[in-house]
Parts: structure tokens; C-alpha cells; sequence
């Protein structure tokens, strides 16, 4: 949602937002590149010559991979898809609310819990006059 994706505009974000020292994870896209300057750690994998997943230490795992954050992608965009012709500034909302989602890791009815958790303990207020128009405890 960055109109100018560019080192300069990145940096800011990603030292508010990933702990320094962190191991970070991507392909080479050269926005990254300084991500070492920065104080992260950073490794990557080479779409171009059809790199997707590394060994680096030889036990049979692929320890460098941006599979997990490229699956969360895959998921989003599905996710959307019904809800078309969204408008940009929702944007934030739509994927605050996925984002809610994918980490409490539970679908269906047993979502209403967590959500009204979030809801009371940002606007305890509010939710209260949500539920009484509701009438839930009545």
C-alpha cells in the first residue's frame, strides 16, 4: 500500500514494525538489499535461476524459503477475491481483519470469541452499547 516502494520508504516501516537482529527472509529483490546495514539478518532464495527453497547446512531441510509469507499472500488474495471492486483506503481494514483471522488459526462460529475480545479490549465502550442493542445478554 506503499505508492513509492523504494529503500528510503521501506526502512522507516520495517525498523517500526521487526526487532533488529531478526532473521529476515526474502527473495533478491533489490528493496531488501541493505536489510544487513539496517541490523537484520538476511538471507534469500533466486526466483530467476528457479531457486524457491535452501539447504544451507546439509540436514535435508530447507532452512531459506519465503514459502510461509508467499502462502499467507496466496491465502489473502483468495480471501478477497469475493469482496470486489473494494475501495483503497478500506484496504488497511480488510487485511487488519484478515490478518485477525489467519493468526487466531480458527474459522466459522469459534471466531466470534476472539473477535469481541479484540472489540472490548480496544473499545470497551462501544462494545458495550453494541451489546446492548444486540440485546446478547438479555
Amino acid at each position: 500500500m506503499l505508492v513509492n516502494v523504494q529503500q528510503q520508504t521501506i526502512e522507516p516501516l520495517i525498523q517500526a514494525m521487526i526487532r533488529p537482529g531478526t532473521q529476515v527472509y526474502s527473495d533478491e529483490y533489490g528493496i531488501y538489499g541493505r536489510l544487513c546495514e539496517w541490523g537484520y539478518e538476511h538471507r534469500t532464495v533466486c526466483h530467476g535461476r528457479g531457486e524457491y527453497a535452501r539447504d544451507e547446512d546439509g540436514d535435508g531441510l530447507h532452512e531459506v524459503h519465503v514459502d510461509t509469507i508467499e502462502g499467507v499472500w496466496s491465502l489473502l488474495r483468495s480471501w478477497l477475491r469475493p469482496h470486489r471492486d473494494l475501495f483503497q483506503e478500506k484496504l488497511p481494514l480488510y487485511l487488519g481483519f484478515f490478518q485477525l483471522v489467519h493468526n487466531v488459526r480458527i474459522r466459522g462460529k469459534g471466531l466470534l470469541q476472539p473477535l469481541l475480545s479484540v472489540l472490548w479490549r480496544n473499545s470497551p465502550e462501544s462494545m458495550k452499547s453494541l451489546i446492548e442493542k444486540v440485546g446478547l445478554y438479555d
